[in-house]
Parts: structure tokens; C-alpha cells; sequence
């Protein structure tokens, strides 16, 4: 028998999510890898496992992992996929800790916890002001996961992303969203994600936004942030964890072929 998955999607990042809570998966780097490839796989931003949690008040652990087969410590458009799809407001078990969920109106809310703002904790190569860093004066938090926001436009995400996402100052490197301030409470949004390149959303880059550009005294505490797809509305709460509300969709189930799970894919001279 094969491997059933489900194919979701937040404001167009997509996920192959793979429950492995009844039977436990066995996931190498490269099957990771050959499963986001969007040619000779399913195709995906990232893979996502489920497996019994291990830590009290969590319902699901959840693990995500980019297409290069690192990785990631939180994702917050995959973690409104995983609440909708297990359905009621599951609390979710990750590297960031646990997740409180919930869900209305066809919209879910993942409480994504409170931002690490300190050069140690994101982590940075050496000591300086996070909000204003010696990097074409961006601002950096860690959401889970570092991110360094730059307040410039949004079409240089292709041109600088790729050399920024492994810049000396970023040892694990980083996440790199480019955010166009168009009023105290709306951004415009594109994020470079540190393995898996440029994608149409980031839940969790939309949250480091809007902290740093809070930060800095450019927006509101609550912003709707416009990406490719549609928009997420982000709030840095008063005890400074922050809530993420938007959709999230299942596209299609499925059942991976075992000839190619086990055999993998020969190459034609």
C-alpha cells in the first residue's frame, strides 16, 4: 500500500501534509526533497508531518520541512492548514511551542506565540539593534524562525533575496520579507523563505512584519498584510504574542505510488 497525503494551500504557499500519528513515517532528506519537486513529485513550499504529540495540552505534533530538506521551526500559513483540516481548535505541538488555534467564519487563528527581538535569540552572528540593523537597515525578530524585514519595495525580493537568505550576520540563515508600508494598518508583502526561495505567502514572515514595522513606529499593532493571493490579519496582542487569522484550503488527496516510494525515479542517459 501506498502513502496517503493531502495537498492544502494558505493564500497560495502550499503543503503536502502527511499524518503519521497511527503509523509512524520514515521521511530522508532526499524523499523530502523528491516529494516537493513540482515536476517529478507532488510538489509543494514545504512538507508537513503530523505525529502524536509528546507534551501535555497538544493535540497534534506538527514538523515542517522546506524542499532542500531542512527544517523550519514554525510556519503559520501550514499551521492554519493543519487546524483546518484535523477541524475544531486543535492546539498544535512545534519547535515554537504549543499553538492554540481556533476557527470562524471559514477563517482560522493560530495564537504563533511572542516574538524573540533580542540578537541572541533569533539568532544573529553578533550583538546590535535588531530593529535597525547594520543590513540595509532592516529590523530582524524570530517567529520560530529568524526573519529580516526591509522596508523597501517589494520587487526587489528576487534581486536581493537569494544572496541576503545566507548573509554572514544570519548563522542559520533567514527568512527576508520586503514590505511595502501603504498606510498605519495595510502592508504589501513578499518574502524570499530560506529554502524554498520565493513564495506567493508567509504566515510567519506577515507576523515579523508587522512587529518590526510596529517596532519602528510605521503601522498599527493590527495590519492586514497583502501578499500574492489575499491577505492575513496580524495582531501583536498587548502580552505580546501574536495572532494570525486567514484562510487556508485543501486542494486534493491522494495516495503515493509505493514503486516510486521505494524505487525513487531512474534517470534516462
Amino acid at each position: 500500500m501506498g502513502v496517503s497525503f493531502t495537498k492544502m494551500h494558505g493564500l497560495g504557499n502550499d503543503f503536502i501534509i502527511l499524518d503519521g500519528r497511527n503509523t509512524p513515517l520514515s521521511l530522508s532528506t532526499a524523499l523530502i526533497s523528491r516529494l516537493c519537486d513540482r515536476r517529478t513529485g507532488i510538489g509543494c513550499d514545504q512538507l508537513v508531518t503530523l505525529s502524536p504529540p509528546t507534551r501535555d495540552g497538544a493535540d497534534v505534533l506538527v514538523r515542517f520541512f522546506n524542499p532542500d530538506g531542512s527544517e523550519a521551526g514554525a510556519c503559520g500559513n501550514a499551521s492554519r492548514c493543519v487546524a483546518a483540516l484535523l477541524g475544531g481548535n486543535p492546539t498544535l505541538q512545534t519547535q515554537n511551542g504549543l499553538l492554540p488555534t481556533s476557527q470562524e467564519n471559514g477563517l482560522i487563528s493560530v495564537l504563533m506565540g511572542k516574538p524573540h527581538l533580542d540578537w541572541q535569540s533569533i539568532p544573529l552572528a553578533h550583538d546590535c539593534d535588531t530593529a535597525h540593523l547594520p543590513l540595509h537597515d532592516g529590523a530582524a525578530c524570530s517567529m520560530g524562525n529568524p526573519h529580516l524585514t526591509l522596508f523597501r519595495s517589494i520587487e526587489d525580493a528576487t534581486s536581493m533575496g537569494p544572496a541576503l537568505e545566507t548573509d554572514p550576520l544570519f548563522p542559520e540563515r533567514v527568512n527576508v520579507g520586503f514590505a511595502d508600508i501603504l498606510s498605519r494598518t495595510h502592508i504589501r508583502l513578499r518574502v524570499w523563505e530560506r529554502g524554498a526561495g520565493l513564495t506567493l505567502a508567509c504566515g510567519s514572515g506577515a507576523c515579523a512584519a508587522v512587529v518590526n514595522a510596529a517596532r519602528r513606529g510605521l503601522v498599527e499593532r493590527t495590519c492586514r498584510v497583502t501578499m500574492e493571493c489575499g491577505s492575513l490579519t496580524i495582531t501583536w496582542q498587548d502580552d505580546d504574542s501574536v495572532l494570525m487569522t486567514g484562510p487556508a484550503q485543501t486542494v486534493f488527496t491522494g495516495t503515493l505510488d509505493e514503486n516510486w516510494l521505494n524505487d525513487g525515479l531512474t534517470a534516462t542517459p
